[in-house]
């Protein structure tokens, strides 16, 4: 069985796995050509010290996993489409049960800085790291 650390992880990957568009990654690198949908990876971040609770022993983490967020276009204006609307859906995904089914307290999401990137020879990117904090108990901090 997998940890409670790895449960969390995966669900969240499952859930943006559905959202339409985009192609979804974890812990993988950027792919040298980004689809017309854009790219968006999953990065398992930090637990961070938890909080533990005594009787029966608990520990409490505020996990602070980030999502990549790149889209590609022919202009300023396509690119900055396809970036919202990767936004919007992983927004509307992470809303519709910020449990991930019960596995989660609670997931919060930081709002990004998105910046473009240039690419020589290329019309250039639109990028953003989205902090989420994912709020999670597990009775052993290695299960």
């Amino acid at each position: 069985m997998a940890s409670k650390r790895e449960q969390v992880l995966q669900a969240l990957f499952d859930r943006l796995s559905g959202v339409v568009g985009p192609k979804v990654l974890r812990n993988e690198v950027l792919p040298e050509r980004v689809p017309a949908g854009g790219v968006v990876i999953l990065r398992d971040g930090d637990p961070g010290e938890p909080d533990v609770l005594l009787s029966p022993p608990e520990y409490v983490y505020a996990h602070r996993a980030e999502i990549e967020i790149v889209a590609d276009g022919p202009t300023p204006a396509a690119r900055d489409g396809t970036f919202d609307s990767i936004m919007l859906a992983i927004g509307t995904a992470i809303a519709s049960d910020r449990t991930l089914g019960g596995l989660c307290d609670y997931i919060e999401a930081v709002a990004p800085e998105p910046i473009d990137l240039s690419v020589e020879g290329a019309p250039g990117l639109k990028a953003a790291v989205v902090p989420l904090v994912l709020h999670y108990g597990s009775a052993d901090p290695l299960s």
